[in-house]
């Protein structure tokens, strides 16, 4: 074999090699590529699905303790966010928000009053009953007028205090009290569940027909006193998203999370019944 024709092998050897590696590199560039594409989707995924913004959630006055924490977990677990709450008589949060308030998420105290938002078309989707609750007698610590039922509250001389009977706290006494065939004049009706239980903390009035959520919440600034009727008054309460929400996804994820596992037992654990 002559000397030219080795050569000319030895080329075709070291053309073929680099070929090969050229194709190599090229393949790996492609895959590093296709890897840098698929990792900037799904970076831009997480992003697009990352939570910002405020949530503007107006909920009935017995809510205040338990979503007040899981508006605090929600803003914990999505940095960005912001739960904004408007708690009062959910007669009144309804108003508001059929008369144009701005707002995400309502959580009301009963589906009657819930029912004035869905008929004004200013709800989307059905709302779903998340949490329920029973009245209690709220009295003086060391119950010292011996309030042992919902008939002691009609002793004479007795200061008691009602909530209003168009929020659902007040229906849902009158309704124990029907039921029982008692009549009882409050010395005032409140507009929401706080406003009736603070004139007994402030020594306003002697009892007053509340939640126990509200009791419980209370702590030993008031003693509560159960009394049988009330099971037949148990409110239920539902939550929706608001048809003009400006925050829909945030919103979606703090009904969400209300209706956790982790939602359902900061609210068993004020009192709330499960739904």
């Amino acid at each position: 074999m002559t000397r030219s024709v080795r050569r000319s092998r030895r080329m075709l050897k070291v053309t073929g090699a680099g070929a090969a590696a050229l194709l190599a590199l090229s393949a790996c560039s492609s895959s590093e590529s296709d890897s840098a594409t698929n990792s900037d989707s799904s970076a831009s995924a997480s992003a697009a699905d990352k939570l910002s913004g405020e949530v503007i959630v107006f909920g009935a006055a017995s809510l205040k303790e338990s979503f007040t924490k899981l508006g605090k977990k929600f803003e914990k677990e999505h940095p960005g966010t912001k739960v904004t709450f408007s708690f009062g008589g959910s007669d009144a949060l309804a108003a508001s928000i059929t008369g144009g308030a701005p707002a995400d998420v309502f959580a009301s105290a009963s589906p009657k009053t819930m029912k004035i938002v869905t008929d004004a078309g200013d709800a989307t989707g059905t709302p779903a009953t998340f949490v329920r609750n029973q009245l209690e007698i709220a009295t003086l610590p060391g119950n010292p007028d011996k309030i042992a039922s919902l008939k002691d509250l009609t002793k004479s001389g007795l200061k008691v205090v009602l909530c209003d009977k168009t929020v659902p706290c007040g229906a849902a006494a009158q309704k124990a009290l029907d039921a029982s065939k008692l009549k009882l004049t409050p010395v005032s009706y409140e507009e929401d569940v706080k406003s009736a239980l603070i004139k007994v903390v402030l020594k306003e009035a002697d009892a007053a027909v509340v939640y126990k959520t509200d009791v419980k919440a209370a702590g030993d600034k008031v003693e509560g006193v159960e009394f049988p009727e009330s099971a037949d008054a148990i409110n239920d309460y539902p939550i929706t998203l608001l048809k003009e929400s400006q925050n829909t996804d945030a919103a979606k994820a703090f009904i969400a999370l209300v209706q956790s596992p982790e939602g359902q037992k900061v609210l068993t654990e004020s009192g709330f019944l499960k739904p």
